[in-house]
């Protein structure tokens, strides 16, 4: 998929089996720390505040829709 710059996308996975994703931003922006921060809740089986949601948005230049 192409996202414009600027542009509104999401990401969404509604079946029960798991899934993977290849993500390649080019040029590169510096997104890895928020999916590698979201990895990170997977892996530890949390569910963050929504404070903690909304700090890991703010600190990645993120906006949940």
């Amino acid at each position: 998929m192409f996202v414009p710059e600027g542009g509104v996308h999401a990401f969404g996975h509604e079946r029960a089996e798991p899934a993977s994703m290849l993500i390649l931003f080019t040029p590169g922006a510096p997104r890895e720390g928020f999916f590698e921060a979201l990895s990170a809740i997977a892996a530890e089986d949390r569910q963050p505040t929504g404070n903690e949601w909304a700090d890991l948005y703010r600190r990645h230049d993120t906006y949940p829709v």
